[in-house]
């Protein structure tokens, strides 16, 4: 009989030519469980989707609930849906000045909608992002990044696209009249976690609006609680035009969304009609899923456990060979050596029941990004584990 490895290589297409081949057949909590039997404590959260771990019993019993319901009805924006309505309403409740969603079924997808909408409502073409930024994978989303490694296969991309550095507010003379948005995330995720300078998110802003375009955060990764707030941009004192978000928002099931005004969404509605659409975007059951999620962020308070759990893998991590820890909260990255050494502990870690990773810009940093639930047992055991690791390799 062919094995599910063989009829895994043989008819599901590759994204890299050595993927990590784990067969997992259930997933609780914070852990993974393989075809033997063997348990991983996930501390990158599926990379930073499953922010309230795996299969929370709210968000199943939201899922079941919905499914003896109905699942899809009609494409996006016709018909009256509960699950839509109440997630519309819940976020619009949590971000002030942005008041309507418009829900897709990913980042990359939020992030083509950010760009539609600002050439559309400003009327201008120039799309601003950062250097070593990522974004999604669609055509849209990797015309925003500067990387041309990872960009130069699928020329021509969208043009009128340039780019500001991160950090550097001598580039911030970039953004003019011509310029539709400026998009950022508050923290370059696979850049390695790069946290913002003290003032530049908040000049960057200031920038946009003297120049009359509009400021927009990507939060697919930071979002709903990762550095400690709900979203990243409110620890800066911003206040976006625009927010993409996605990955953390549906415990697990697939969705995302971007947000703005109501007077700003409503330029897709007409000239053209259906400026916008998507057939799945909004699904009842992710929708479901992510309001059982936001709800349960919101009135379990984890969020506010954010900063001592970073703080408690901060002390446990004290070892000669992890040369830097940088990051916010649980989006944390962790400096080697080389991405050599770095490739070697984290193989070491899934063989000793951990799952770590690195980052597209960096490899010589190890992704920890754990649930937000996970306990301080199971910090201090994941601790151990990658410390035990680096012993082995380092």
């Amino acid at each position: 009989m062919i094995s599910q490895r063989q009829l895994f290589l043989q008819h599901l297409a590759q994204t890299s030519p050595a993927p990590m081949m784990l067969e997992i057949v259930s997933a609780e909590g914070c852990y993974l469980t393989d075809v033997n039997g063997k348990k991983y404590l996930d501390f990158i959260s599926g990379i930073s989707v499953s922010n309230i771990g795996h299969r929370h019993p709210d968000v199943v019993a939201a899922v079941k609930e919905q499914v003896d319901l109905y699942m899809h009805l009609m494409v996006y924006g016709e018909y009256i849906q509960s699950p839509q309505v109440k997630l519309a309403q819940l976020l619009a409740s949590l971000t002030p000045g942005i008041d309507s969603y418009y829900f897709v079924n990913s980042g990359s997808e939020a992030i083509d909608g950010v760009i539609k909408l600002a050439r559309r409502f400003t009327g201008r073409k120039k799309i601003l992002a950062c250097t070593n930024a990522y974004h999604g994978s669609t055509l849209g989303a990797i015309s925003l990044m500067s990387n041309e490694y990872f960009r130069s296969a699928y020329h021509p991309l969208l043009p009128e696209v340039d780019f500001i550095e991160f950090n550097n507010t001598s580039s911030l003379t970039k953004i003019d009249a011509t310029v539709a948005c400026v998009i950022t995330e508050v923290i370059q995720a696979e850049a390695g976690v790069i946290t913002p300078e003290p003032d530049f998110l908040n000049a960057l802003q200031k920038k946009c609006k003297t120049a009359g375009a509009l400021f927009a955060i990507d939060e697919i990764q930071t979002g709903f609680g990762r550095t400690g707030t709900l979203f990243a941009f409110m620890k800066h004192s911003l206040q976006p035009d625009i927010i993409a978000i996605a990955k953390g928002m549906g415990g697990g099931m697939p969705i995302g969304a971007f947000g703005a005004s109501k007077n700003m969404m409503q330029c897709l509605s007409d000239n053209p009609v259906l400026g916008h659409i998507t057939t799945f975007g909004g699904h009842p059951v992710s929708c479901a899923a992510a309001y059982a999620t936001l709800n349960f962020l919101i009135t379990s308070k984890i969020i506010e456990t954010v900063a001592a759990k970073e703080k408690l893998i901060r002390t446990r991590l004290n070892h000669p060979a992890i040369k830097n820890i940088s990051g916010d909260g649980l989006l944390l990255a962790v400096q080697f050596e080389s991405a050599e050494q770095n490739h070697r502990i984290i193989n070491e870690c899934i063989a000793n029941g951990l799952i770590t990773d690195w980052f597209l810009y960096d490899e010589t940093k190890m992704r920890l990004a754990p649930p937000l639930t996970i306990s301080t047992e199971e910090i201090k055991s994941a601790c151990n584990i990658l410390t035990k690791s680096i012993n082995s390799v380092a």
